[in-house]
């Protein structure tokens, strides 16, 4: 495998083994804030890693994590996005004293801007992460098709271009012998938002407005499968998480059409000889990404034809993602090494020299796992005075749920009756149509070969929704609800 160069960082004897790699994380003292709203994203990590704590907004463990700090609420403008919940949290001046504090602290975000670059260096912490301004750059949806090319990894048919009419949709689709069923994507944001479907100049009166005026990216519409993959960009060359599955648009789960609800892990997912291809496709644009310059995880959406099982590019997400959770899971409980921790010896003063082949190698066996978002699917918006708690829950022979124990991790599930539930809002919040409310980690796989929900997901999904209470709102508790959060934004 291609290694990526990169200058020797010094002062530090160089680690050459994973034993190496394990102690030293394990001994390290300067503080890594992961900072999110929850911990979900990177959960079960400060278990490898000394010096680590997350920075939250949601208190889902109640207090009981000893490595959960949540600053004291105060009063700040409605969040509009993630990267607002950000700059919130390394702004609070409980957070800002505990930074000022510390020595060598770094910081981990699963979204952010160049304003949470400003706040972290005027506290003396160290974004470790590629810059916002490349991830920005990265994100276009035509970007990463063009960056595919280079590296050979191909996207679905597609052309780039504009158009401002249907009759320039379908001259641009005609260069390259698209057909008429399209599927068009525009640059940012999230494929739920930004993806249109158009067969007829009906559709694209529908979409037009979303549309004209942007750059395209304009493919032939194919019966596939979705799925995800997470990588992470090194100078010894990418590694490549666990093949997944998406899970996607079921209204028991989600309002939206063709909303993510989560993702199937599983070895068997894939026709034979597929998931080395993915694989491939992975290494290949990682290394590519490593000489733009970037560095660390990132997350690689890929389709399967499924009527010639040819691999395609899907979009790339520059950063911590929804499939980081289940990937660090699988690799860690697996393959005893979880793959954010390459992640972390990227940004970190210290010099490391491993074989990937050979680490590679500890990931290729396991087997099955789900996680699943809950959202709320109702259309209503109520103050919830009872919401489950987070921790070890059970489902009986009879497909009722209960609370088990506490627990703090989500490798914690034991049998597949078992299911590892992180609470996003509780008693005091309020609930709204298309809130996350929850993920469920659990053994065994939620979605059928024929992409059907199974019963078994069903009844998680109604069973812990059970247990939410809530009351209308008076007149004069009218809330406001943030679009971009609405979308599923908090893990």
């Amino acid at each position: 495998m291609s290694k990526n160069k990169a200058p020797r960082k010094g002062g530090r004897k160089k680690l050459n083994s994973l034993s190496e790699i394990f102690n030293f994380l394990r001994k390290n003292q300067s503080p890594i804030y992961i900072v999110t709203p929850t911990p979900y994203s990177l959960l079960g990590l400060d278990q490898w890693v000394g010096g680590l704590e997350f920075v939250n907004y949601f208190d889902i463990f109640d207090g009981n994590h000893p490595r959960s700090f949540v600053p004291t609420p105060m009063m700040h403008d409605e969040f509009q996005s993630m990267e607002d919940v950000a700059n919130y949290l390394v702004s609070h001046p409980e957070f800002v004293q505990k930074a000022k504090a510390s020595k060598d602290a770094k910081a981990i975000f699963v979204m952010f801007n160049e304003e949470t670059e400003k706040l972290c260096k005027e506290i003396g912490v160290e974004v470790a992460l590629a810059p916002a301004a490349l991830r920005e750059r990265l994100d276009s949806k035509i970007i990463t098709t063009q960056l595919g090319n280079e590296a050979g990894v191909p996207s679905a048919p597609n052309v780039l271009g504009q158009a401002d009419t249907y009759a320039e949709l379908n001259k641009l689709a005609d260069s390259a012998k698209l057909g008429r069923d399209l599927v068009v994507q525009t640059p940012y944001g999230d494929s739920g938002r930004t993806t249109f479907f158009i067969k007829s100049e009906k559709d694209w009166d529908k979409y037009s407005a979303k549309i004209i005026d942007q750059q395209l990216k304009v493919m032939k519409r194919l019966n596939h499968l979705p799925g995800a993959v997470e990588g992470c960009a090194t100078r010894n060359g990418t590694l490549v998480g666990p093949v997944m599955t998406d899970i996607t648009g079921f209204v028991e789960v989600t309002p939206y059409k063709g909303g993510w609800c989560g993702n199937d892990v599983s070895p068997t997912l894939l026709p034979d000889g597929v998931a080395p291809q993915v694989q491939e496709m992975v290494r290949k644009f990682g290394d590519r990404l490593y000489k733009d310059g970037y560095k660390g995880v990132f997350c690689l959406d890929f389709l399967l034809d499924t009527d010639t099982n040819e691999v395609y590019l899907g979009e790339l997400n520059p950063r911590v993602s929804g499939v980081t959770p289940p990937t660090n899971l699988i690799t860690s409980t697996y393959g005893g090494c979880p793959l954010f921790l390459f992640h972390l010896l990227e940004f970190m003063n210290v010099d490391y020299d491993i074989d990937i082949a050979e680490i590679q190698s500890r990931w290729t066996e396991y087997d099955n796992w789900t996680q699943l978002v809950l959202k709320q699917t109702e259309d209503k918006v109520e103050l919830i005075t009872g919401a489950p708690q987070s921790g070890i829950w059970e489902m009986d022979k009879d497909g009722a749920v209960s609370f088990v124990r506490p627990a703090l991790n989500i490798n914690s599930v034991g049998q597949e009756t078992e299911a590892f539930y992180l609470r996003v809002y509780s008693a005091g919040d309020y609930c709204y149509h298309g809130a996350d409310l929850g993920c469920l980690l659990t053994r065994g796989r939620m979605q059928t070969d024929k992409r059907n929900l199974t019963k078994r997901a069903k009844q998680w999904n109604a069973g812990i929704k059970a247990q939410f209470k809530s009351i209308p709102l008076k007149a004069e508790q009218a809330v406001a609800i943030p679009e971009d959060i609405s979308e599923g934004k908090w893990f």
